[in-house]
């Protein structure tokens, strides 16, 4: 059987009609980007209030502190020091987490020894309140019309808690 070609009224020979195409199948939205993962805060940068005065007169204020391990407060009550003076734990548990201090090549429980009482003060708070929450902001709400917001637990200013 031959095929001829439809001729439009009044007008040339049309070609044959192209077949219609086929409606493309719905596909399944695009997945979803995977969230990124949450990077969790282990340093955390500090300031002391009055600063450790090295052997040569040189003051070191700023420093790094990094969240303590079960290994870290662990470890310092099998040293003698701890043993016989239970106080010196602190000393001990801090030279082990303080990661820097201003320019020391070297950060270790001698340099807490050495810091004044203010600065191994502000350490010791600074310490529980990183490690309790994983940062030094709470969050809370107004008393007045309770809308939530955050505060700087260790204080706005240097040496305030």
């Amino acid at each position: 059987m031959r095929r001829t070609a439809v001729r439009a009224a009044g007008g040339p020979l049309a070609p044959p009609a192209a077949p219609a195409p086929e409606p493309e199948p719905e596909s399944a939205p695009a997945p979803a980007p995977a969230p990124e993962p949450r990077r969790l805060q282990t340093e955390f940068p500090f300031e002391l209030p009055r600063g450790y005065v090295d052997e040569a007169g040189t003051v070191h204020r700023d420093g790094v502190m990094r969240l303590a391990t079960a290994r870290d407060e662990l470890v310092p009550l099998r040293d003698i020091r701890v043993q016989e003076n239970p106080a010196y734990l602190s000393v001990v548990l801090l030279g082990r987490v303080i990661t820097r201090l201003g320019t020391l090549p070297m950060m270790h429980d001698g340099v807490v020894e050495n810091m004044f009482a203010s600065d191994l003060a502000f350490l010791q708070d600074f310490y529980r309140q990183v490690n309790a929450e994983g940062h030094t902001r709470a969050a809370v709400r107004c008393p007045h019309c309770a809308e939530p917001f955050e505060v700087e637990l260790g204080g706005s200013r240097l040496g305030e808690s």
